[in-house]
């Protein structure tokens, strides 16, 4: 859906996004209209930040509400700075940084009647799930599918990350999916 070139020029905004903010602790301001009308869409993205293959910060939107290039810049900046899980990166890793970026489908609701029904409808390798229930939500992005390999394990660890035991069920249970672009 992207191009080589569209690519380039996001993953470019997400590192001048980073910069700008070790320079003036801010994300890059973007001028829309610098960029096709294809970039200026608005996209729900995820930036994934690591150093030596190890998360150094993930932050995204699952709903778009900005431009692509925006969110990008804003997602990047927050991946940086803003994940509650690291400190703020330093100015000495930023050269280390390795750029992962997911731009999200619209999420779609999932019908189930049981967690087993449920795991049979997750396609693995594919899917990213939003699960969502009691005001508490998770998501994992389809990449995590290269650490919970099966749908069983991805549904128990998404459960954790909402805030649940991993054999929590209960009748008022969301699942939403999306698939991504990512590069």
């Amino acid at each position: 859906m992207y191009s080589q070139e569209e690519q380039q020029i996001l993953h470019d905004i997400a590192q001048k996004s980073i910069q700008t903010g070790l320079t003036q602790q801010h994300p890059l301001a973007v001028t829309l209209n610098d960029y096709a009308e294809h970039l200026q869409q608005k996209r729900a993205t995820f930036v994934t930040l690591n150093i030596n293959k190890q998360l150094r910060g993930c932050i995204g939107t699952l709903k778009p509400f900005r431009a692509l290039v925006d969110d990008i810049s804003h997602n990047a900046y927050a991946a940086a700075f803003s994940d509650p899980r690291f400190p703020a990166l330093r100015q000495a890793e930023f050269s280390q940084l390795d750029y992962h970026l997911s731009i999200l489908s619209d999420t779609s609701p999932m019908a189930f009647n049981s967690e087993a029904d449920l795991l049979t409808q997750i396609r693995p390798g594919i899917d990213g799930l939003v699960l969502s229930d009691q005001n508490q939500q998770g998501t994992f992005l389809p990449s995590v599918w290269e650490q919970l390999p099966t749908a069983e394990e991805f549904l128990q660890q998404l459960k954790r990350k909402a805030g649940f035991p991993a054999d929590y069920w209960s009748d008022s249970l969301s699942i939403r999916r999306y698939t991504v672009e990512s590069f």
